[in-house]
């Protein structure tokens, strides 16, 4: 039976362990600035996906990639003893691809805010075409003191 709870709990967990053991236990000179910004779980508590961003290029990325799968083991390791639970889940890591994806939406926002603008100067002068009222409307009944021309 899947706990999500715990599932979720021990996610965080894992989450606290990793980003404290690239800051202080894992001394590898290609790990880069790396931020670990979610833990997903399986609901069999077997597997943990690691999602993390690096702050640089994507020569950066790559060497971070690179270091990050040398210490996986140790990794694995540190979040075994600190977990204290009979089977510790494997690990593995992916580049999240948020900050990407934000600053591509953050981009479009841009450009649609900018021909909102120029679509609002474009219609500051602008008059309706044709006639001011295009509905055609019957004339009204004449008044008692009006004449009437037959």
């Amino acid at each position: 039976m899947v706990d999500k709870s715990r599932a979720l709990r021990l996610a965080g967990t894992i989450k606290k362990i990793v980003a404290g053991a690239l800051e202080t236990e894992i001394k590898d000179p290609r790990l880069g600035f790396v931020t670990v910004t979610d833990v997903r779980v399986t609901g069999d508590l077997q597997q943990a996906s690691v999602f993390y961003t690096v702050l640089g290029s994507d020569e950066d990325r790559e060497s971070t990639a690179a270091a990050l799968a040398s210490a996986k083991g140790r990794l694995r390791s540190l979040v075994g003893a600190d977990l204290g639970i009979r089977l510790t889940p494997t690990l593995e890591f992916y580049l999240d691809a948020v900050p990407e994806t934000a600053a591509t939406l953050d981009r479009a926002l841009h450009e649609a805010h900018l021909r909102d603008a120029e679509t609002a100067k474009l219609r500051e002068g602008a008059t309706f075409a044709g006639d001011a009222d295009p509905y055609k409307s019957e004339p009204s009944a004449p008044n008692e003191d009006q004449e009437v021309e037959y």
